[in-house]
């Protein structure tokens, strides 16, 4: 399918400057667009690519002023990445969605379906489930008994949702994502042996929230483990039993929330972030990657490390632990220096 400028601009309220007739027919990155290509120039860092772009239609800031001369048509717009989304949001609508259930599928008799679903091959669901109108669920999907599905959310290929689990409206849960395995519940015996403890609590995903592929979410031991509306998980995140995470809270891969704990809402963390069983986290906080979080975080900070500690405090000592062996040797030297005086 081709858009001209003309009708990229009227889509997204922009300004075409270039010729409105020029048309793509794809969407890549700016230093690998080529001729019938859309891109975009929204990262500073870029700029100097789009000089030197094959691409034939690119969106800009309205503040965006080229210093060299430029072989494409511009779009401008107020946020090009935004509307980038949008751009990216319409193609997709225009993919044929899926429909209809398989008759390779399994469906408890007791299960209740709410209007039109797809329900594709081999997937399982269990008795007492119940699934709201539009939802998709792909090849090979679990669904355990009394596991409630939202309106308008979709399960890709290999999802597992243990029973009682209960997944809000437009929910996304990518590939091999599991739902309520058992939490890390283990009592120490007088013969340095284990007993499990049974865990009997379920996990809630409530509205808007997005899943990545490979992330698990246990269950509680008793009550829930709560991902609240409009969080984004990333790949490979382990969240643990009881743990509540804050609205529209964000979270990039290879995370691992401990047990009890409980996160703010809005906040922002990195990937590989380690948080410790039992504390809390304020809202608003910003955590960077490969922070090690031991203790309580009040709201709107800004950490790093590992241990972590405020980032400008931990900016500051850093340019003394990546001098440490000089510093080292000075102190040494000047430690030999004070005997010498000692003895004079």
């Amino acid at each position: 399918m081709e858009f001209s400028a003309r009708q990229i601009a009227d889509f997204l309220q922009g300004e075409v400057e270039g010729n409105p007739e020029e048309k793509v027919s794809k969407i890549a990155k700016i230093e690998e667009a080529t001729k019938g290509s859309l891109t975009f120039l929204s990262n500073p860092a870029y700029t100097p690519h789009i000089y030197k772009t094959g691409a034939s239609i690119a969106l800009v800031s309205k503040e965006f002023k080229p210093e060299q001369p430029l072989n494409c048509t511009l779009v401008r717009v107020k946020d090009p990445y935004d509307a980038l989304a949008s751009l990216l949001e319409l193609y997709k609508s225009s993919i044929p969605e899926k429909n209809g259930i398989s008759e390779l599928a399994f469906i408890s008799p007791t299960a209740s379906i709410e209007g039109a679903a797809y329900i594709g091959e081999f997937a399982y669901i269990g008795d007492n489930v119940s699934i709201g109108k539009n939802v998709k669920i792909y090849p090979h999907c679990y669904l355990g008994d009394h596991v409630t599905i939202g309106d308008n959310s979709t399960l890709f290929s290999g999802v597992r949702i243990y029973e009682n689990g209960s997944i809000g409206r437009e929910c996304t849960i990518h590939s091999n994502a599991v739902i309520g395995a058992d939490g890390f519940g283990f009592a120490p015996q007088s013969d340095q042996n284990y007993r499990k403890v049974a865990q009997i609590g379920n996990v809630i995903i409530e509205d808007l929230v997005e899943i990545g592929a490979g992330t698990t979410i246990d269950r509680a031991t008793m009550g829930s483990t709560i991902i609240k509306r409009g969080v984004k998980l990333d790949n490979l995140i382990q969240i643990g039993h009881n743990v509540v995470i804050g609205e529209n809270t964000v979270m990039a891969a290879q995370c691992g929330v401990a047990g009890s704990s409980k996160v703010g809402k809005n906040c922002m963390i990195g990937g590989q972030v380690g948080l410790s069983g039992h504390i809390t986290i304020g809202d608003n906080v910003k955590m960077a990657a490969q922070t090690g979080v031991p203790s309580n975080v009040k709201d709107g900070e800004i950490i790093m490390g590992s241990p972590a500690m405020e980032a400008s405090k931990y900016r500051k000592a850093f340019i003394y632990f990546r001098n440490f062996e000089k510093l080292a040797k000075r102190i040494d030297e000047l430690e030999k220096e004070i005997k010498k005086l000692k003895y004079l």
